[in-house]
C-alpha cells in the first residue's frame, strides 16, 4: 500500500497553510466588521451595535391615526422595517403598542415639530434603534403601566428620546442585555407611584447624557449591571439614584454625573444601597442648596458608605464599553442642549428643560399630566419632500448622490462605511 502514497513537498504544505490562514482572516474580518457596525455615528455604550431595520423594508407613516394604513401602530407591527415620518404632530393611542423586533424608528425624518406618541404604553423587542421621539403615558392608562417597556430583549438603543408621564415608572427594563439610553429625558412620572425608571436585572446597560427630572424616586432604581455616565438628576422627590438593595449582586459604575436638588427634593440624592450593590464612582457632584447656582460638591465614599454599598477601586463595566466621558459640569451643559427629542423641543420638554436651567429654584412633581399643563394640541404638519419610489430617500438627495429616484432598491445599497444609502441619509439629518 505504501508504494502508492505520494509525499507532498514541505513548501507546498506551507503555502497551502498560509492560504488557509489568509482566507480565515478575511472571513473573520468580514463577520467582525458587520457585527461591530455602530447603529449610527455617535452611538455609545452597550446598545451601540443594534442593527434595527438595516437592509429591510421602508414604511412611511402618513397620518396621526391610532391604527390603520399609514399609522405608527401599523408601521411597527412587522419586523425588519425602517419607519420614516411624512407627518409631524401628536399620535394619540388608546391601547398599548407592541413594537416588532429589528425596527428602526427614525423620528428625525418628521417635519418641523417632530412626533409625540401620547396616551399609553409602548413596548420594544430585540435589535431596535429609536431616535428623536417623544413617548408620553397618561393618567387614563392602567394603574400599573409604564410609558416605555424594554423587557426580555437584546440590543436596543434609545437616542434623543423623551419618556414621560408613566403611571408606575416612566421606563421599565427587565432581563435585557446590551441596552443604551443616550441623550434622553425621563421625567414627570405621575400617580400612583411617580417613579422614574425600574431596571430589573438587565445586563450591560448604559445610561449616558440623560436627564431624570420631576420623579418622586427611582432616578433610576438600578438592580442591574449598569454604567451611569454624565447624566443629570434634578428635582427628585424622596430619593434620587436608588441602589438595587436586594439579595442578588448588582454592579453600578457611576461616573461624571450631577445630582441637583430642586424645590421638591430631600437631601437623599443616593438611597437604598446595600452590600450587594458593587459601586465604582468618580467625579460625581451634588448640589443641594437650591440657590440657582451650579456650585455643588464632589460626591465622596462617605456618601455611599452611609448607604452600606460595597465600594470598588476599579470599574466593572467601563472597560467593556467605549463611552466618552466628560466632567459633570460639561455633562450639565450637554444635557441642557441635547437631551430629549431636541431637534425641535415641544412646550412640555421646553418647560422641563426650563426647570433644570433654574438650578434648584423651579420644578414640580405632578399627580397627572393635566396638572403639568397637559399634552399640547398641535396641528398636523405634512412633509413637502418628494420621494417618488417611496424608499425613504428624497428625490433631490438621490439625484445628488447619483441614485435612481425610480428604483427603491438602491436605498439598501451598502456603502464602504457599512451603512446603507438610506442610513447615510438618516444619519446626515442629525449631524
Amino acid at each position: 500500500m505504501q508504494k502508492h502514497l505520494k509525499l507532498i513537498p514541505c513548501y507546498t504544505l506551507r503555502y497551502t497553510f498560509k492560504i488557509f490562514i489568509y482566507l480565515c482572516i478575511l472571513l473573520f474580518s468580514g463577520f467582525s466588521t458587520y457585527a461591530q457596525q455602530l447603529a449610527f455615528p455617535g452611538a455609545e455604550g452597550f446598545g451601540r451595535f443594534a442593527v434595527g431595520g438595516r437592509g429591510g423594508t421602508i414604511y412611511h407613516v402618513t397620518n396621526l391615526n391610532d391604527s390603520g394604513e399609514g399609522s405608527f401602530r401599523d408601521a411597527v407591527s412587522k419586523p425588519g422595517r425602517t419607519v420614516v415620518f411624512d407627518v409631524a404632530g401628536v399620535i394619540r393611542i388608546s391601547g398599548k403598542i407592541a413594537v416588532s423586533p429589528r425596527i428602526t424608528i427614525a423620528g428625525q425624518t418628521a417635519p418641523k415639530g417632530g412626533i409625540t406618541v401620547y396616551g399609553n404604553s409602548v413596548s420594544f423587542k430585540d435589535s431596535t434603534i429609536v431616535r428623536y421621539m417623544r413617548f408620553r403615558g397618561s393618567i387614563n392608562m392602567s394603574r400599573g403601566s409604564c410609558t416605555v417597556v424594554a423587557d426580555d430583549l437584546n440590543d436596543i438603543i434609545f437616542d434623543h428620546v423623551s419618556i414621560e408621564w408613566g403611571r408606575w415608572d416612566n421606563l421599565h427594563i427587565k432581563k435585557s442585555k446590551n441596552v443604551t439610553l443616550q441623550y434622553c429625558v425621563i421625567a414627570e412620572s405621575i400617580d400612583p407611584q411617580r417613579f422614574g425608571a425600574l431596571l430589573e436585572v438587565p445586563e450591560y446597560l448604559t445610561i449616558y447624557h440623560s436627564l431624570f427630572e420631576g420623579n418622586q424616586s427611582r432616578n433610576p432604581k438600578a438592580k442591574a449591571k449598569i454604567e451611569f455616565i454624565n447624566n443629570v438628576v434634578y428635582n427628585w422627590g424622596k430619593s434620587g439614584f436608588v441602589g438595587g438593595h436586594s439579595s442578588a449582586n448588582h454592579y453600578q459604575d457611576i461616573v461624571g454625573n450631577y445630582f441637583i436638588a430642586g424645590p421638591n427634593s430631600t437631601n437623599s440624592f443616593l438611597s437604598m444601597f446595600s452590600a450587594t450593590d458593587h459601586v465604582y464612582h468618580r467625579d460625581n457632584y451634588t448640589d443641594l442648596n437650591k440657590d440657582g447656582k451650579l456650585n455643588g460638591r464632589l460626591v465622596t465614599d462617605e456618601d455611599f458608605s452611609s448607604e452600606t454599598a460595597t465600594l470598588l477601586k476599579e470599574p466593572s463595566l467601563l472597560p467593556r464599553s467605549s463611552v466618552k466621558i466628560s466632567t459633570s459640569a460639561q455633562a450639565y451643559q450637554t444635557v441642557l442642549a441635547e437631551a430629549g427629542s431636541s431637534l425641535k423641543r415641544d412646550a412640555v420638554d421646553e418647560r422641563i428643560i426650563g426647570y433644570l436651567k433654574s438650578k434648584g429654584t423651579k420644578g414640580a412633581i405632578f399627580k397627572t399630566e393635566a396638572d403639568a399643563g397637559g399634552q399640547p394640541i398641535s396641528k398636523p404638519v405634512w412633509s413637502k419632500i418628494k420621494d417618488s419610489d417611496k424608499d425613504g430617500l428624497p428625490d433631490s438627495w438621490e439625484k445628488t448622490h447619483k441614485l435612481n429616484a425610480s428604483d427603491a432598491a438602491d436605498a439598501q445599497q451598502r456603502l464602504a462605511n457599512g451603512y446603507t444609502q438610506l442610513e447615510e441619509y438618516l444619519n446626515g439629518l442629525v449631524k
